[in-house]
C-alpha cells in the first residue's frame, strides 16, 4: 500500500506469479497499524459534520468474512483507545451540539439487523419478530413498527447500543470465532430547530447510518453446515445483489437498477445513488490464500467510487418530532394565555397547521376553582412532554435487563 498525492493504492501480487500485480487506487489507504481514532478523524468524521447540517450519511463497512469489519465499527469500549466508529461518531455529536447553544435538538436511535433476509428489530422485546419494509413518496424507504428510542446524551445512545448489540446473531465459522450471521443498520436521526434569516423557526433533519455488513464467504473454507451454511447463503445473495446495485449505477447504459432484488439494497436504497453522503470502508486480510476475495472486494469498492449520489439537506421535513412538540408547546401557551383572560381554552381554541385560531364562542370562566383546575392541568400536560425522553431511557432500561 502505498500513500501518493493525498491518495491511496493498493497493489496486489503473488509472489513469484507471472501475471503484472493489480493496483487500485482509493481516497484513503489505511493499514494494520493504523488507530481508531486516525481511522474515524479520517472518513467518518466530516460525515458527522454532514448530517448536522441536514444532510443524509451512511458509513459502513464492506469486506470478506474476518477481515475486521465489525471490529472497525463497533471495536471495545476498553481500552478508550480500541473504541469503532460507531462510538465516536456518538461522542462528536453530542459534543458538537454543546456549540450551538440557540438551538433545539431531539435525537433517535434505532438498530435493526437483515438476518435470512428477515429484518429484526435489536431493541424489541422480542428481536426475533419480522418485520415489514415500506416506502412513501416524500419520506422514501422505512421499516414499519421499527423501535425508536430518545437518547439525551452519549452515555443512553450507547447504552442502545449495548442493547442491541446483544441480540445481534453471531456465530463460529473456521474463518472467524466471532463472525457476524447478519447485516446491522444502527440510524441516529438528528433533528435540529433554529431561527432561521428570515426570523422564522427552522427544522433540519440528518439521518446517519452505520452499517456493518457481514462477510461474503466460500463455504470451502469455512467449512459451513447447516444452519450456518444456511446464513452464508442468504449473506452472499444479499452481497451479490449489492455488487449488482453498484454495477448497474455506473454503467452508463444501464437503464434499472435492482434495489428490490434484497432487503439490504433496498434498505441501502438512498445510500447508493440517492439523497446521501456516503463512505464506504472496504476491508481486506494480507493472507495469500483470500488473494481472490482481496481482489473482489477492491474491485467492487472501486465501482462505487463512481456512483454519484444526489444529497440535499432534508429542511422542515413533515413528520419532523421536534416540529410535534413545539406545535403541542405553542398550543399549551395559547391555552395558557386563554385562561388568563378569563376564557375557556376547549371550547375557544383550535390549533390548525400549528396555528392558533380563535373561533366565536366565548366563556368567562367565573369559578376559582375550575380556573385553577385547568391551570393544574395545562402543567401536567408540559409535564408529560418533559418526561417523553425520561420515558425512553426508562424503556432501554428495561430491555437491557431482559437481555441480561
Amino acid at each position: 500500500m502505498y500513500e501518493r498525492d493525498n491518495k491511496g493504492e493498493v497493489v496486489v501480487a503473488r509472489e513469484g506469479d507471472e501475471e503484472p500485480p493489480k493496483i487500485f487506487t482509493f481516497d484513503k489507504i489505511f493499514d494494520e497499524n493504523t488507530e481508531q481514532e486516525y481511522l474515524f478523524e479520517n472518513t467518518a468524521r466530516a460525515i458527522v459534520g454532514n448530517v448536522f447540517e441536514g444532510y443524509n450519511g451512511t458509513i459502513f463497512a464492506y469486506g470478506q468474512t474476518g477481515t475486521g469489519k465489525t471490529h472497525t465499527m463497533e471495536g471495545e469500549m476498553k481500552p478508550k483507545e480500541m473504541r469503532g466508529v460507531m462510538a465516536r461518531c456518538f461522542e462528536a455529536v453530542y459534543q458538537q451540539i454543546e456549540g450551538h447553544k440557540d438551538a433545539q435538538f431531539l435525537i433517535r436511535a434505532s438498530y435493526l439487523e437483515i438476518y435470512k433476509e428477515n429484518i429484526r428489530d435489536l431493541l424489541s422485546s422480542n428481536p426475533k419478530n419480522k418485520l415489514v419494509m415500506h416506502e412513501k413518496p416524500d419520506t422514501g424507504v422505512y421499516v414499519k413498527d421499527l423501535s425508536s428510542f430518545i437518547c439525551k446524551n452519549c452515555e443512553e445512545m450507547q447504552a442502545v447500543q449495548d442493547t442491541g448489540r446483544k441480540n445481534k446473531s453471531m456465530g463460529e465459522t473456521k474463518m472467524n470465532a466471532r463472525s457476524s450471521r447478519s447485516h446491522s443498520v444502527f440510524t441516529l436521526t438528528l433533528e435540529c430547530s433554529e431561527i432561521g434569516p428570515d426570523g422564522k423557526d427552522h427544522i433540519r433533519v440528518g439521518k446517519l447510518n452505520m452499517v456493518d455488513l457481514a462477510g461474503s464467504e466460500r463455504q470451502s473454507k469455512t467449512n459451513a453446515t447447516g444452519q450456518r451454511l444456511e446464513e452464508a447463503i442468504k449473506i452472499n445473495l444479499s452481497l451479490t445483489c449489492l455488487c449488482q446495485v453498484i454495477s448497474a449505477l455506473t454503467d452508463s447504459k444501464s437503464t434499472y437498477v435492482p434495489y428490490r432484488d434484497s432487503q439490504l439494497t433496498r434498505l441501502l436504497q438512498d445510500s447508493l445513488g440517492g439523497n446521501t453522503k456516503t463512505v464506504m470502508i472496504s476491508n481486506i486480510g494480507p493472507a495469500d490464500y483470500n488473494m481472490d476475495e482481496t481482489i473482489n472486494t477492491l474491485r467492487w469498492a472501486s465501482r462505487a467510487k463512481n456512483i454519484q449520489n444526489k444529497p440535499r439537506i432534508n429542511e422542515d421535513p413533515k413528520d419532523a418530532m421536534l416540529r410535534e412538540f413545539q406545535d403541542e408547546i405553542r398550543k399549551l401557551r395559547a391555552q395558557l394565555e386563554m385562561i388568563q383572560e378569563g376564557k375557556d381554552p376547549g371550547a375557544a381554541l383550535s390549533i390548525i397547521g400549528g396555528k392558533p385560531q380563535i373561533v366565536e364562542k366565548v366563556v368567562k370562566v367565573k369559578d376559582e376553582k375550575k380556573l385553577k383546575e385547568l391551570e393544574e392541568k395545562l402543567l401536567r400536560e408540559k409535564e408529560e412532554i418533559k418526561k417523553q425522553a425520561e420515558e425512553d431511557r426508562r424503556k432501554i432500561e428495561a430491555q437491557m435487563n431482559m437481555n441480561e
